[in-house]
């Protein structure tokens, strides 16, 4: 069994990485723990395992004590006693004593291979969280399993299970089993029960992955994706920029006669894509953002720098707000601005307005 035993620490660090020092002194914990069980001694026990040679033994640890001061035969030994074992021993020193029973081996054993198959069990558990945490926020190809009333099953590369919630779920998708589909790993846990991998296809970071796959200037960073506002399966928002004055970062993104954001829209079932040009100028990134709308004026409230008031032609206000209201609420996520989209009439008429109520002001303080 020693030889077996050693052989066993030899394989797992070799084949598994697991530090064989992890394994000996969870080894020598389960050792005692048996010998304890099995004998119903105290707590004064040392389980040594020799990982060269496989030799086991348990050993009695007593404090030496003046003989007077003696109150307890399993933890504690007299000083004559212990100067009779030895003429060096003082009170207070420890004295091991083997107590390893003849018939220790298979109760060795048993802990033995619980101790290494709980080992293996871990490590398994840890490389496999390893190798997916390294995908977290990344794109992987998996295929539908099964589904129930809390998740969606998708198997992943090394047949990995990992989950899809309700609201990762693209409302306008069904899934059927074998269904090959492109998830965001966007989160990796490692609990008690093992390795949990949750993925999303509703993700704001999906939509920048895609593109990343596709086109080649936002892979290298020529092109970059600075804001994403989205509703997944219906339509998303994508503010792009670049340092090269002589690249234009929204052709770029949509490719020749639409090729590049096409890939995208397919593998998104047709979720539409609004693709519009980050720049400084605050005003004319929110003009952009309310694309295809034209605007005329962005008028920034006094009160609050976060807020502005758009003004648009009367035939785009409709355009500008957007069915049931979708396009300026994208465009207010996409700029970080809460946006009033009022007709050039309505404008007027509010401005025709103030005089007359800042007159009715001025007479009401007189």
């Amino acid at each position: 069994m020693s030889k077996e035993l050693v052989d066993a620490l030899d394989a797992l660090e070799a084949e598994r990485g697991i530090d064989r020092s992890v394994v000996v002194d969870a080894l020598e914990d389960a050792l005692k723990a048996a010998y304890k069980k099995q004998y119903n001694t105290a707590d004064n026990v040392e389980a040594t395992f020799d990982d060269k040679k496989g030799n086991i033994s348990i050993k009695q640890v007593k404090n030496v004590v003046l003989d007077d001061d003696l109150e307890d035969d399993e933890t504690e030994i007299s000083l004559s006693d212990a100067l009779a074992l030895n003429r060096a021993y003082e009170a207070g020193d420890e004295i091991r004593f083997d107590v390893t029973p003849k018939d220790f081996g298979r109760m060795a054993a048993q802990a033995a291979k619980q101790v290494i198959v709980q080992k293996m069990r871990e490590a398994s558990r840890q490389a496999v969280y390893n190798k997916f945490a390294e995908y977290e926020n990344e794109i992987i190809t998996g295929e539908v399993d099964r589904q129930d009333s809390r998740f969606l099953y998708v198997n992943l590369p090394s047949n990995q299970e990992a989950v899809m919630a309700p609201n990762d779920q693209m409302p306008n998708e069904r899934y059927r089993m074998g269904d090959r589909i492109k998830v965001l790993v966007n989160k990796v846990e490692n609990n008690a029960k093992g390795p949990q991998i949750f993925v999303s296809r509703t993700a704001p970071d999906l939509v920048k992955r895609l593109f990343e796959q596709e086109v080649p200037e936002v892979y290298d960073g020529t092109v970059e994706i600075m804001s994403i506002a989205r509703e997944a399966g219906d339509r998303s928002k994508i503010a792009v920029y670049t340092h090269d004055g002589d690249l234009d970062p929204v052709g770029a993104m949509v490719g020749q006669r639409g090729a590049r954001v096409q890939s995208v829209v397919n593998e998104l079932a047709g979720e539409n894509m609004d693709i519009v040009e980050w720049v400084e100028d605050e005003a004319q990134y929110i003009a952009n953002a309310l694309n295809p709308s034209e605007v005329t004026d962005v008028i920034f409230d006094s009160e609050n720098d976060r807020a502005v008031t758009v003004i648009v032609p009367d035939n785009q206000l409709s355009l500008a707000i957007g069915k049931k209201g979708q396009n300026a609420r994208l465009a207010a996520r996409l700029t970080g601005f809460k946006i009033d989209i009022k007709s050039e009439s309505e404008a007027a008429e509010a401005l025709a307005q103030k005089p007359a109520d800042d007159k009715q002001i001025d007479e009401d303080e007189e």
